[in-house]
């Protein structure tokens, strides 16, 4: 394991063990503040399609961004995840056509896309444990987003990346590594911010 793993692991744990402190009602709470500030954000604002998630456990919530989303006419695209951990998408057409997946997941229960429908996306919102003020993000370590990221890259697309934390996730620095994609903006319940990416 290289320094940069061991110092993303340390503070993956630390990030995780304060979310687990998070009521459902916190969780709750946050997710509608969340939801207002986002669809506020220019880059939302203007979105004809965005590449989303469905929030599981004690993130922070995105069920009702992907309503808001989706009432202004909004193409919302949700990950279906592979075998390899990589991503196949679908498109969100509310909440009633989720079905759950592996690993306690909901997917879109529609139609798969295929793994390049996220190239489609002027804006993709991306989940995360913490991001600082270069832009570095920290995921769960899985590596699914990494590979959309490289993916958005090679195809020569850049929509603009956003990620969505609780307001303590923002930090001093985040541990990089060479594969690392910085993203432009933070959304938090206390509002939306512009990183130096």
């Amino acid at each position: 394991m290289t320094p940069g793993n061991c110092d993303k692991t340390s503070l993956r744990q630390q990030l995780l063990a304060a979310r687990a402190l998070l009521t459902i009602q916190d969780v709750e709470s946050a997710a509608a503040v969340l939801a207002g500030h986002a669809v506020a954000l220019p880059e939302l604002a203007r979105a004809h399609t965005v590449a989303a998630y469905v929030s599981v456990g004690r993130e922070p919530g995105t069920r009702p961004l992907l309503d808001a989303l989706r009432d202004r006419g909004v193409r919302v695209l949700l990950p279906v995840l592979l075998p390899d951990n990589d991503l196949d998408w679908g498109a969100y057409e509310g909440a009633d056509s989720l079905v759950p997946a592996g690993r306690g997941l909901l997917e879109p229960g529609g139609a798969r896309l295929g793994v390049r429908a996220v190239l489609e996306a002027d804006a993709v919102l991306l989940p995360g444990l913490a991001v600082d003020g270069r832009g570095m993000r920290l995921g769960r370590g899985g590596g699914s987003y990494d590979r959309v990221l490289a993916r958005l890259a090679r195809a020569g697309e850049h929509p603009a990346l956003v990620v969505l934390l609780y307001g303590d996730e923002v930090v001093a620095r985040v541990p990089e590594e060479p594969h690392d994609h910085p993203v432009q903006a933070v959304v938090t319940p206390e509002g939306a911010r512009r990183l130096s990416a």
